[in-house]
């Protein structure tokens, strides 16, 4: 056999499915349901595909990982195929790289992707899709994107926080299968929100936000998501994570002098009391003018009527942002620069 014939026959589905980290049976569904094959068909049961073939998967990927339903993604992907290039005898030419196709306008997508998402942004979709691929460099880069573009905020309400649920969701019907995924899912999304708690610049001179678990609670993304919010706005804070004891609250109180105190609960079972009131008499300053900081309740597992004098107990991640704002709007002359 001529030393270049393999090179032109190309490479088999599973050798592709590795290289772009889905299934070989991913790859063969894209061919029945769209029609996203080889260019040249050979004889024979085992398709080969050659780089122009590669780099129309790699392009099929990028989009259905960017939240592109997979029906519009192969069209795109097949225009973008690029057309042969003439080789040299004993060496071929790589393939042109295809200018990315450009995406849809931002909507609500309700394409598959295998979990119980709904109606959601793309993005989100994608999400969900690189997280069941395993696809831990595709996760990184939508959620760099959807930061960057829309703010911790939105990128933990309308994207991050929805697949974290459908993935959930999907664990708890299907027993241990996606384990692997929202292990996976969750530490790049941990990641991201770190990296955004650590790059703004402080625009808030004061008394910095205590954001905490209570003594026997594990949880710590919402916390997180609400760091990356307060490091958006130039509002200092202090994260201590997860099962914080009582007495490491009082002390951080006493010594951070803080504007307020977040205290998370998942659930009912964490969500403990003595715990708040403890904190909520943790003064600070000088003896005869103590000043005590605001508790905020923040996660599911609080009872409705659990904030007392004080104390607030905000919906989610947008009414946390204002009632600390308010925090520091009414004590201007202490906490602002």
């Amino acid at each position: 056999m001529p030393p270049t014939e393999g090179l032109v026959l190309g490479i088999p589905t599973g050798a592709v499915a590795r290289r772009l980290g889905v299934s070989p049976t991913t790859v063969r569904s894209w061919e029945k349901r769209y029609g996203i094959a080889p260019a040249a068909r050979r004889g024979g049961k085992h398709r080969r595909w050659s780089p122009q073939d590669v780099a129309m998967l790699e392009e099929m990927c990028r989009l259905t990982t960017a939240g592109v339903p997979p029906a519009e993604a192969a069209r795109a992907a097949m225009a973008s195929r690029p057309s042969k290039t003439p080789t040299h005898p004993k060496q071929p030419a790589m393939p042109s790289q295809p200018a990315p196709a450009p995406l849809p306008p931002r909507r609500l997508s309700t394409a598959s992707s295998g979990l119980p998402l709904g109606a959601v942004r793309p993005e989100c979709r994608g999400l969900a899709r690189a997280a069941v691929r395993l696809d831990g460099p595709a996760i990184d880069a939508l959620l760099t994107e959807v930061m960057r573009d829309h703010g911790p905020v939105t990128a933990w309400e309308e994207v991050i926080a929805p697949t974290l649920h459908a993935v959930g969701r999907k664990w708890g019907t299907t027993g241990e299968r996606y384990v692997e995924v929202e292990h996976l899912l969750s530490w790049h999304v941990s990641t991201a929100l770190r990296k955004a708690a650590t790059t703004s610049p402080l625009n808030i001179e004061g008394g910095p936000v205590i954001l905490a678990c209570t003594p026997t609670e594990q949880h710590t993304l919402p916390l997180e998501a609400l760091a990356a919010a307060l490091a958006q706005h130039g509002w200092p804070m202090r994260m201590f994570g997860a099962e914080v004891p009582a007495d490491a609250l009082d002390a951080s109180v006493r010594r951070l002098g803080p504007a307020a105190v977040a205290l998370w609960s998942q659930s009912h079972s964490t969500a403990d009391m003595s715990v708040v009131r403890r904190v909520a008499a943790t003064g600070f300053g000088l003896r005869g003018a103590r000043i005590a900081p605001m508790v905020m309740l923040v996660g599911p597992g609080w009872p409705p009527a659990a904030a007392g004098t004080g104390m607030t107990r905000p919906r989610g991640l947008r009414q946390a942002i204002e009632a600390i704002s308010h925090v520091y709007t009414e004590s201007a002359p202490r906490f602002s620069a």
